[in-house]
């Protein structure tokens, strides 16, 4: 049965807080923690984020999540859901560092830097040094949002971190968020929007190396868009087909 957002979490114990983002201070911990809770409290009350299978999240240990990408509120829809359970450390690009506060600011979220138009083995290091602490670090693969809600191809580089992770790999799949908060536009939709997302059961490190580069970015594609598209008509369910808008998006991406 699919958990909400709002249901109880599994019977399994919680970890320590500390151990839900190993190696950091309390302070830092408890920051990421306040910021978790009212990004919850916007999405419930302006988005009624539902989250499906929150339970195939690990509690603990090295885990790689691959998401698709569609608007600035990824990261918390993401997020927001798993605080009770683990805190994620986000890949991003490196534009969005440029003001000083703002970089103060992802960086207390756990963000880590990624310059987009050339090999970045500086943010790739420091991805596998909190993965090597036990972390969970998110990549958005398509390297930037979508253009129309589709997915665009996953950028190559992602696969180089998929295959020198070397732990379990889980995707997740975000619907309603384009709609929310299309690229084109400066701020967000306050009214009538609805967002979905669905964690999948994690795959083991030994699954995605048997397969080459482009093989095991394929599978993550499918994967994905899959669980996408099924939240999309999740959503038309819901909302008695006012919502999401027909367009592109109502298409397989691959």
């Amino acid at each position: 049965m699919p958990d909400s957002i709002a249901m109880a979490e599994a019977a399994t114990p919680a970890p320590p807080l500390l151990g839900r983002s190993p190696g950091r201070a309390l302070p830092a911990v408890a920051f990421h923690d306040a910021m978790a809770l009212l990004s919850e409290a916007a999405l419930l009350g302006l988005y009624r984020l539902r989250a499906f299978g929150i339970a195939h999240v690990p509690r603990s240990g090295p885990l790689l999540i691959v998401a698709n990408h569609q608007s600035f509120l990824d990261p918390p829809i993401l997020g927001a859901p798993l605080l009770a359970r683990r805190h994620l450390d986000y890949i991003a690009r490196i534009g969005l560092f440029a003001n000083p506060l703002m970089g103060r600011f992802l960086k207390g979220l756990n963000a880590i830097p990624i310059r987009q138009d050339e090999p970045d083995a500086g943010a790739i290091r420091e991805a596998l040094r909190r993965l090597g602490q036990g972390r969970a670090v998110v990549v958005f693969a398509e390297g930037s949002r979508s253009d129309d809600g589709r997915m665009r191809p996953f950028k190559r580089g992602a696969a180089l971190l998929v295959r020198r992770a070397r732990c379990p790999v889980l995707c997740a799949a975000i619907e309603g968020a384009y709609d929310a908060w299309p690229r084109h536009r400066t701020t967000p939709s306050l009214l009538g929007a609805r967002i979905m997302v669905r964690y999948d059961t994690p795959i083991g490190a030994e699954q995605i190396t048997a397969m080459d580069a482009d093989a095991s970015l394929r599978m993550l594609e499918r994967r994905i868009d899959t669980m996408r598209l099924d939240l999309r008509a999740r959503l038309r369910a819901q909302t008695r087909g006012r919502f999401p808008p027909t367009g592109p998006a109502d298409r397989p991406s691959f």
